[in-house]
């Protein structure tokens, strides 16, 4: 089937009223498809003020703030408004990106239509519980995600890593390796900027590592922290810098040293300017299937110190390109900081080598996997 012959209704639970790594990811994937011909309709959750334009038309459907983060909308009908621009449409295949309640009506109907329908995985949403404290539903959300994944014809996850733990979970056993690209253009070394940083009180033979992404819980902030602390009572000289705001913030502030830098949210060339001028990357976070942050901090030369979890374990190589420890080992991750403070010359390699990986994530290469899904799986249920 030709590109420009292919008709793609893809369904967000937030494609653009938040900005994130992975509706940033959708709608790079929404611009290659334009440009190949693909006639693309997106339905997600809308805001008066989103946090960037949409790529590509926009239908919004019912959704409500979630009690305690009213930043994000729940998805939670496909109105019959929306189901008849959907049949207007006539998709020839359905593409779900987050499993909430309109996405399993969206497959039901796919299926109900005899219509094709895969879903990309972005984020391991049973994660989250374990920083709300109720760990007691994972199996249960498992099992829900299961009845979901398994009605779709093929499912798209970006690392191997990835791959393997929803294998073991039987989510499907279809699944494909759509993996994340970097903007070269706008993350590499040549941001680095060393006024910024003097202007911000951090001096030059200071080893600054960033956090980087939004202030909540599911993010790891207080493996971050408790890290630090312990870097702290090791007596490892250190700035901590901090890129990104959201809700947690006070509670991240009263848990960092008093001379941690907060930047606040930075975007285009202002992020790459502050991320490219730390010295290390430091990522706690088990929740991401990728970890989209991790591979801008590498395209700018950084190494990388991170938890073993999947995404990071398909892009950080252990020795080469940065330092891993286990889910939960603090004094571990602390370890591999002050290691990086003793060695520059190794902080300085393997950035480097970190840099070289980022230059062969060249996005247009990775979304016409997407695209060739789209047809591999429009095919075989022709």
């Amino acid at each position: 089937m030709e590109s420009s012959e292919i008709r793609v209704a893809l369904f967000s639970g937030n494609y653009n009223y938040v900005r994130d790594g992975a509706n940033q990811a959708l709608n790079r994937l929404a611009d290659y498809l334009l440009r190949q011909g693909v006639k693309l309709r997106v339905y997600s959750p809308t805001v008066d003020e989103p946090a960037f334009e949409p790529t590509g038309d926009l239908v919004s459907v019912p959704s409500f703030p979630i009690p305690g983060r009213g930043e994000y909308h729940f998805a939670f009908r496909l109105s019959k408004k929306v189901r008849e621009d959907l049949e207007k449409f006539d998709p020839d295949i359905v593409h779900i990106s987050s499993p909430d309640i309109v996405a399993t009506r969206a497959v039901s109907w796919a299926k109900e239509n005899h219509i094709p329908a895969i879903a990309s995985v972005h984020t391991r949403f049973e994660t989250y519980l374990q920083y709300y404290h109720m760990e007691f539903l994972e199996p249960w959300m498992r099992a829900w995600l299961r009845r979901l994944y398994r009605k779709c014809d093929a499912l798209l996850v970006p690392a191997p890593s990835t791959a393997h733990v929803l294998r073991e979970q039987r989510m499907n056993d279809a699944i494909t390796i759509w993996a994340r690209g970097v903007d070269r253009d706008q993350f590499h070394p040549g941001r680095r900027d060393m006024q910024w940083r003097r202007d911000l009180g951090i001096g030059d033979d200071e080893m600054a590592i960033a956090f980087l992404g939004r202030i909540v819980m599911e993010k790891g902030l207080d493996v971050f922290s408790e890290t630090i602390a312990a870097l702290a009572k090791k007596g490892v000289p250190h700035r901590v810098l901090v890129i990104g705001d959201g809700p947690a913030r006070d509670w991240f502030a009263e848990h960092l040293p008093d001379d941690t830098v907060f930047v606040g949210h930075q975007e285009g060339p202002d992020l790459a300017r502050a991320l490219a001028s730390a010295d290390i990357f430091l990522n706690p976070s088990i929740t991401e299937t990728f970890g989209n942050v991790t591979l801008e901090a590498m395209a700018c030369a950084l190494p990388v110190v991170a938890i073993s979890a999947t995404g990071t374990n398909s892009l950080v190589d252990p020795g080469t390109t940065g330092l891993v420890a286990p889910p939960g080992d603090i004094v571990g991750l602390a370890d591999h900081l002050a290691v990086y403070q003793k060695d520059p010359a190794m902080r300085e390699a393997h950035g480097v080598a970190g840099l070289a990986k980022a230059r062969t994530m060249d996005w247009d290469s990775i979304n016409d996997v997407v695209l060739q899904t789209y047809r591999q799986v429009i095919a075989a249920n022709g």
